[in-house]
This record gives C-alpha cells, sequence and structure tokens, in this order.
C-alpha cells in the first residue's frame, strides 16, 4: 500500500512539473529570464574563471538561473532557462526533475548544463537527454572548469545553492526546449 502511495505521488509530482510551459508567458517574463540567465553566466564566469575557455569551446550550453526544488520522501524541481549553441541564445528550455527516496527540505540554485560534442546538443533540444538519477553536478568554485567531467557530451556545473537539503533519493532530470 505504502509503495503504491509513493508511485502516485512520484507520478503526481512528474505531471505537475511537466505542465509547465518552456517559455515564460509575456514578453516581460522572457526577458527577465534572458537577463537573469545572462547574469548568471557573467557570475558563474566570474566565480571561476577556468569555465570560460570550457564554454568557449563548448558546442552549446543550457543556464537555469533559478531552479527551486522541494521535498518531504517525494520531492520536485523545475526551472526555465536558456540554450546557448556557439555563444548565441538561440531558444527557451525548462528543467523538470521527479525524486522519491529519503529526503526533506528545499533549495534554490543555478544550475549550466555545457555540450562538448553536437550529439549531445541535439539529444538535449529533441527532448531525448534525461539522467535518470541524480545527475553529478560539480559546485563552481575556483577551478572547477579546468577539471570538467563529461559524460556522454555533458557536464554540469552548479552555483548559488541556497536553502537545506537531506538527500538519499532517486529520480530523473527531463529537459524540454523551445526555439525563439
Amino acid at each position: 500500500m505504502l509503495k503504491n502511495i509513493k508511485t502516485i505521488a512520484l507520478m503526481s509530482v512528474a505531471l505537475m512539473l511537466s505542465a509547465c510551459a518552456t517559455a515564460p508567458g509575456s514578453d516581460v517574463k522572457r526577458q527577465d529570464l534572458r537577463q537573469n540567465a545572462q547574469s548568471s553566466l557573467q557570475t558563474a564566469k566570474y566565480t571561476d574563471s577556468s569555465l570560460t575557455p570550457v564554454l568557449e569551446t563548448a558546442v552549446g550550453y543550457a543556464v537555469y538561473p533559478s531552479i527551486g526544488k522541494g521535498a518531504v520522501g517525494v520531492g520536485g524541481a523545475y526551472g526555465r532557462g536558456i540554450l546557448y549553441e556557439n555563444g548565441v541564445a538561440t531558444g527557451y528550455t525548462d528543467l523538470s526533475q521527479a525524486t522519491i527516496g529519503f529526503q526533506l527540505g528545499g533549495q534554490k540554485y543555478t544550475e549550466i548544463l555545457v555540450f562538448n560534442s553536437q550529439q549531445a546538443l541535439d539529444r538535449f533540444k529533441y527532448g531525448e537527454l534525461t539522467f535518470n538519477s541524480q545527475a553529478t553536478a560539480v559546485a563552481l568554485k575556483s577551478g572547477a572548469g579546468a577539471n570538467a567531467k563529461f559524460k556522454d557530451g555533458v557536464a554540469v556545473f552548479t552555483m548559488d545553492e541556497q536553502g537545506l537539503m537531506f538527500e538519499a533519493s532517486i529520480g530523473g532530470q527531463k529537459f524540454n526546449y523551445q526555439p525563439f
């Protein structure tokens, strides 16, 4: 019975998160997202100057300036961002995450996905990129970019974590893309 309740709860969170639109609903919110992504990108480069060459040689990168995450047994996260291809903003993206396990708390953070191959970027753009368990993310600090670890053409960086989260869970992240 408890397993069924957890399964239903996880599916509900996943459905709720997938119902969010990729692009913000108004011109003002779209412009705010673009400005926030650009500001987060500048902060990341300032925080870790070794990230700059990684981004300059990347085929593309997605910047999620603010991802909110919360959980009490069942958890979820959602954030909107901007996709850059060869340094040029090309579209909106969103990230949805659902998890289940021992977890409690809430967080807000910035996430940057870096793609070092066209194949990885294409998988992302066509909705074929998912992380089936907690993605291994590197917290941005001085020198982190120089030690970027790509898995299947993708490296994940986080920064500006706020809040507190205790977590031992399984779940997945799903990404959507919408060109400008």
